[in-house]
């Protein structure tokens, strides 16, 4: 399936992914500058993403815990998720998403 992303300078990066992984380690494997400091172990918010308008009902928002990690982002949105936390869905080819400023690899 295909992904594309926006990076915080609005550069936009196409990338394969893989049913069954999450977002975040699709990010990773395709070179998209994310930190995921934790590395998927949803113990920090540094996999921010803001799902584009259009997926978010297929995604789903956060909540719980994500929720909790999310709040404390300068960049919080209506749509924001934790990469790590959206596992990916044949249905979701073509999703689109923005990198978050507080994601991105320093």
């Amino acid at each position: 399936m295909k992904i594309v992303i926006t990076l915080p300078d609005n550069a936009v990066r196409e990338i394969a992914a893989k049913a069954g992984h999450t977002l975040m380690e699709a990010m990773r494997d395709g070179g998209v500058p994310v930190r995921a400091e934790c590395g998927g172990a949803m113990a920090c918010a540094t996999c921010h993403v803001r799902i584009d308008d259009a997926w978010i009902d297929k995604v789903g928002k956060a909540g719980g815990e994500e929720t909790d990690l999310l709040d404390h982002s300068d960049y919080l949105s209506a749509t924001s998720r934790l990469a790590c936390q959206v596992k990916l869905k044949d249905a979701y080819d073509g999703l689109r998403v923005t990198l978050q400023l507080d994601a991105l690899e320093d």
